[in-house]
């Protein structure tokens, strides 16, 4: 009979090193954005968004619902901490996209890139999102390396 674990770890890591991937991908480029006149930024922006979404809000709370059955469902102590901790931190990631990250994407679908704001200059979020992006980034890959960490512990 299949135990738990064997289902929600290798879940946990498919949906992590995803997650993580796809953060450390946006964190690597991200810069780019800061290269590019305004004019080019907000459709190359709205292009990447929407490659990564849904992509990445799945991977996201695929690997956190997975790590808090896992906290529950795992009988060593170790590794039911270090699958809390990863739940910990991939809220923490979470949290971070839909304050900070999300509301800019938004903000930024809604412009017109021929026609910016006037002040879009003193408004350009690309410095917020980069380094929110790299906030969450870091807690995706903090938590990737407690999913990794807690499955050592199990073998």
């Amino acid at each position: 009979m299949i135990e738990p674990v064997q289902v929600l770890m290798p879940a946990a890591l498919l949906a992590g090193g995803l997650a993580a991937g796809g953060l450390a991908i946006s964190v690597l480029a991200a810069p780019l954005f800061t290269t590019l006149p305004t004019g080019m930024y907000v459709p190359v922006h709205k292009g990447l968004v929407t490659r990564f979404d849904p992509f990445m809000p799945i991977s996201l709370l695929s690997c956190l619902l997975s790590d808090l059955a896992l906290a529950v469902a795992v009988q060593q102590t170790a590794a039911r901490l270090l699958a809390a901790l990863g739940a910990l931190l991939l809220a923490a990631a979470v949290t971070v996209s839909l304050t900070k990250n999300v509301p800019i994407n938004r903000w930024l679908s809604t412009l017109d890139p021929q026609a910016l704001p006037a002040d879009f200059d003193r408004l350009d979020p690309r410095e917020r999102w980069i380094r929110w992006n790299r906030v969450r980034g870091a807690f995706a890959v903090a938590a990737l390396l407690a999913n990794v960490s807690a499955a050592a512990v199990l073998i």
